[in-house]
């Protein structure tokens, strides 16, 4: 028997992990009702797995009531620590040299990731939880979609005006189903991952990356410190490795005793997993978009599986609020498609360079990875040629169609590890300490969040500009002179402003543009663009490549 219920106004998010949660949380901030769906019966914890989070991510945890109690009971990293055999090569401090109220990485379990974003989803009132609810089937049509669930009672058949997939990579039927390619390679070795819990004080804020340690010779380990005392650790190991035998004749207690020594430790979770390297060809179908792991998997050395997935929330959720309410033309959808799929592309090519040094896969590559890592004991350039995961970092939307270049404030390449990008148009809008009447908002990065953001230079004339904003788009704006808000002088400092410049921010906190404030058509249409306002020229030329 098959119960059929309608939601109009209603998107439906299939996928209850931390992608799917973040997208379901953004859309209800949003005012849009959320059903999510899951094909589990209940959560079930899952170790660590997704544990690195990059302070961009927390940022949009934030803005849900998430974001200070990760980076709270998370583990901040101070510093990163590469070895060769025996012999630190080098190290790398974490340092903030910006303005954000949270550290660069945190370290916190992806099971206690979850519980959080449960506890903010029970607060929310138009976040409606199905668990038990398999989904099955998906049509489509130009009025919405159709997803036929597989439950306990029956089919339950429930229709949405739009879907977000966050089903993660195991979703070959659905994606058959769409028509979506999943093109890609796996590799060979396989990685053992195992969180023990023990007294190591010295390790307690430090990333340990092992290259070819006598107590795994010719692969590596890596070592990172979570919450509660407690510590991952990841082994190269063979494709054929078992870790049921090896759990059974010791060789897992003979692995972590070659790390930890005689210290007493307790398994908390393991497992095993071979990396693969993929990408769907489409991360949008119609009304349905693709988001985190079902769309895109990678290496998690660098931790940009996860934070990519949540940017993929972000990015998605905007953008189907402000078609919903008629703010924009749906031709903003097109554009999560552009923008994260050029994200993905851009985090495989990172981490497949990273795991082809890892890994080799030809006589030539190892011979590379052997001749960098011997030179770099004592030879400072090739210790940078070291590749033990770049760590995540934003995207920059400067192709963009929602982007208005600028010929004052172009893009320029990416600065040295731990500096911040000059901010320009595509790249992420610095953090900074503003003071804001009447609002709670303490930084930058908060104002965003609740609209179009305009921040005009001291010299523009407010009231005109107020005006030419207004007529131009239909959403939310907030409207402010940088002297006004800047609370001591940083947020001027870092913007490098004109006082005849306007500055248009994206909901997602993303610069869309800097241009003179005179200019009227200009402004009118940098706005309109920014978020492709019903009538706005942007034109997105959609290209299915395969990864």
């Amino acid at each position: 028997m098959e119960n059929r219920t309608l939601h109009t106004g209603t998107v439906a998010v299939i996928g209850n992990g931390p992608v799917g949660q973040t997208t379901a949380l953004l859309l209800a901030r949003w005012g849009i009702r959320v059903i999510v769906l899951d094909a589990r019966p209940h959560r079930d914890p899952i170790g660590s797995k997704a544990l690195c989070q990059q302070r961009d991510i927390l940022d949009i945890w934030e803005s849900v009531g998430v974001g200070q109690k990760v980076a709270e009971e998370g583990v901040s990293l101070s510093v990163s620590r590469t070895f060769h055999r025996d012999t630190e090569l080098f190290s790398l401090s974490y340092t903030d040299k910006g303005y954000s109220p949270f550290p660069p990485f945190v370290n916190i379990s992806q099971t206690r990731t979850e519980e959080l974003l449960d506890g903010a989803i029970t607060a929310q009132s138009l976040i409606d939880v199905r668990w038990g609810h398999e989904v099955i089937n998906i049509d489509q049509d130009a009025n919405g979609v159709r997803l036929e669930c597989a439950t306990a009672d029956g089919t339950r058949t429930v229709e949405v005006e739009y879907c977000v997939m966050a089903t993660g990579s195991r979703s070959s039927a659905l994606r058959r189903q769409l028509g979506v390619s999943f093109n890609g390679r796996s590799f060979e070795d396989k990685f053992l991952i195992c969180d023990i819990r023990a007294d190591l004080p010295d390790w307690a804020q430090e990333r340990r990356f092992h290259f070819d340690p006598e107590w795994n010779p010719g692969r590596q380990v890596l070592i990172h410190p979570c919450p509660d005392s407690t510590f991952r650790i990841d082994w190269q190991v063979p494709g054929d490795f078992d870790l049921d035998q090896a759990t059974a004749n010791g060789d897992l207690d003979r692995r972590v005793r070659q790390i930890i020594g005689d210290t007493d430790y307790d398994i908390v979770w393991c497992s095993l997993y071979r990396f693969h390297a993929r990408l769907v060809d489409r991360m949008r179908v119609g009304r349905v978009l693709l988001a985190g792991d079902c769309a895109h998997i990678v290496a998690p050395f660098g931790g940009r599986g996860l934070n990519s997935g949540v940017s993929d929330a972000e990015n998605a959720a905007w953008k189907l609020a402000f078609v919903l309410r008629g703010w924009s033309d749906e031709s903003l959808l097109d554009t999560y498609e552009l923008e994260r799929r050029a994200a993905a592309l851009e985090n495989l090519d990172v981490t497949s360079g990273t795991m082809e040094f890892l890994v080799p896969q030809s006589d030539q590559q190892r011979d590379h990875r052997t001749a960098v890592l011997e030179a770099a004991h004592s030879d400072a350039a090739a210790r940078s040629q070291v590749d033990s995961g770049r760590l995540s970092e934003p995207f920059w939307y400067t192709d963009s169609p929602l982007t208005t270049p600028s010929t004052v404030h172009p893009a320029e390449g990416r600065p040295p590890k731990g500096d911040l990008p000059r901010p320009a148009p595509g790249v992420l809008m610095p953090d900074a300490p503003v003071r804001v009447a009447g609002s709670d908002a303490g930084n930058l990065r908060a104002l965003c969040r609740d609209g179009v953001l305009v921040l005009a230079g001291a010299g523009v004339d407010t009231d005109r500009l107020r005006a030419t904003v207004l007529d131009a788009v239909r959403v939310p704006v907030r409207l402010h002179r940088i002297d006004a808000i800047d609370a001591d002088g940083r947020l001027a400092r870092a913007l490098d402003a004109r006082v005849d410049e306007v500055w248009i921010v994206r909901p997602d906190g993303h610069i869309a543009a800097a241009v003179p404030a005179d200019d009227v058509a200009v402004v009118r249409e940098a706005v309109r663009t920014a978020v492709a306002a019903r009538g706005s020229r942007v034109v997105c030329e959609v290209a299915a490549t395969t990864a």
